[in-house]
């Protein structure tokens, strides 16, 4: 595996089951950057994943002995539905163990393609012990999310799609959870053109990838806590670790509240969806020098339930200040509450929340406290109904918005 041979052969056979993912181009993030910046929509596969690749190319590498017996494998969603698909394709009983955090409409997709699905554990590695346990007594064949050879090859038939497409690509990011997406991309890169970067990119707090190349050696994080999920990984597959070693050029962090932002960038700026571990290489983006470069940041997936987008998109719009509370005091007397809402509304405010409390103080003829939630353009704006506030009198004080 992991030969220019395999890649080849594995990019004809995982045809069968991949959608054409050509390379969008971004106005937005270009202009943002300084490059010509694409993006690489894996999100829009069958499966909302790039997962479905790894796993298709692995099924076809096993005996009818190995298909016999089931295999088995630990996700935290879209691996799932990879394997989960491949067997149905294969007509092989498949047992998925999930995270209990994974989201709904994961687990209901891998049932969905006929998998059985067990939730165990808080994190991946949980799950993954709980596999291992289960392929021991049952005999299943173990196909792993990202420390397997075949399944990193799998994985590396964007690269060819990417080169294929843009022959002069100068950077290619990439997310980085276990490590085969960006062992399989990283590798073939190289092998087509070393002049090639492959750019890793984690969450800040499941860097677990970005620790053991400091250390030289797998390294186990404590404990990872992200909301990018796909990615919530503590230790990087052994069998991969040494190419991510040579082939990796650098790893880049991000937090979890840029992977908010970057969801409203796409949602507004792409109309996509796109889920916070596919999010990484977006929201890295601003954390590199791409000026006069060509990059494609590879967008892995785009399965997010509905519950976390609702919640992603009201955080992303309180991070934009395109929503926020200001606390005032005054006193409680008739028509204060109205001439308040009169400056607001003479700024353009969009009210969409009153929270009186006369209990503030001891002496309510002094003061009252009127929380106002609303909706502003952005930054500028917010402070222009601020200082409209401030030059009528009163003393506004911007508080955490609660929705």
């Amino acid at each position: 595996m992991l030969t220019l041979e395999k890649f080849e052969e594995a990019t004809e056979v995982v045809k069968r089951v991949t959608l054409e993912t050509k390379l969008v181009y971004s106005d937005y993030f270009s202009e943002m950057t300084g490059g010509k910046i694409y993006l690489k929509p894996e999100n829009m596969q069958f499966t909302g994943a790039y997962k479905v690749r790894g796993a298709y190319y692995k099924m076809s590498t096993l005996s009818e002995e190995e298909r016999q017996r089931g295999v088995i494998t630990a996700s935290a969603g879209n691996h799932a539905q990879g394997v989960a698909y491949a067997a149905k394709c294969y007509g092989v009983k498949a047992t998925i163990v999930m995270p209990t955090t994974t989201p709904l409409i994961k687990v209901n997709r891998t049932k969905g393609y006929g998998a059985e699905v067990i939730l165990y554990g808080d994190v991946y590695d949980e799950a993954c012990d709980k596999a291992y346990e289960l392929a021991r007594e049952y005999g299943y064949t173990f196909v792993h999310p990202f420390d397997d050879p075949a399944v990193a090859t799998g994985q590396g038939t964007i690269a060819m799609e990417i080169v294929k497409e843009l022959p002069l690509v100068d950077d290619i990011l990439v997310p980085v959870g276990g490590g085969g997406l960006a062992t399989g991309v990283s590798v073939l890169a190289k092998l087509l053109n070393p002049k090639i970067k492959v750019i890793g990119v984690e969450p800040a707090n499941a860097n677990c990838l970005q620790v053991s190349i400091q250390n030289g050696k797998v390294t186990t994080l404590p404990k990872v806590n992200t909301i990018a999920d796909g990615t919530a990984v503590k230790t990087p597959g052994e069998k991969i670790f040494p190419y991510l070693q040579e082939n990796l050029d650098d790893i880049v962090t991000v937090e979890d509240e840029e992977l908010v932002v970057a969801f409203l960038d796409m949602v507004e700026n792409h109309k996509m969806i796109v889920e916070n571990s596919g999010l990484l290489t977006v929201a890295a983006l601003k954390h590199l020098e791409l000026k006069g470069k060509k990059a494609v940041a590879i967008l892995s997936g785009g399965n997010m339930d509905v519950i976390t987008m609702s919640s992603v998109v009201q955080q992303g719009l309180i991070l934009r200040d395109r929503i926020f509370t200001v606390s005032v005091l005054l006193p409680d007397k008739p028509g204060e509450l109205c001439k308040v809402s009169g400056i607001v509304a003479k700024a353009n405010g969009n009210v969409i929340r009153l929270a009186h409390n006369q209990f503030v103080s001891i002496n309510r003829n002094t003061a009252v406290e009127l929380r106002i939630t609303m909706e502003a353009f952005g930054t500028q704006h917010k402070n222009e109904i601020l200082q409209a506030l401030e030059e009528s009198g009163y003393q506004p004080k911007v508080v955490r918005t609660n929705i």
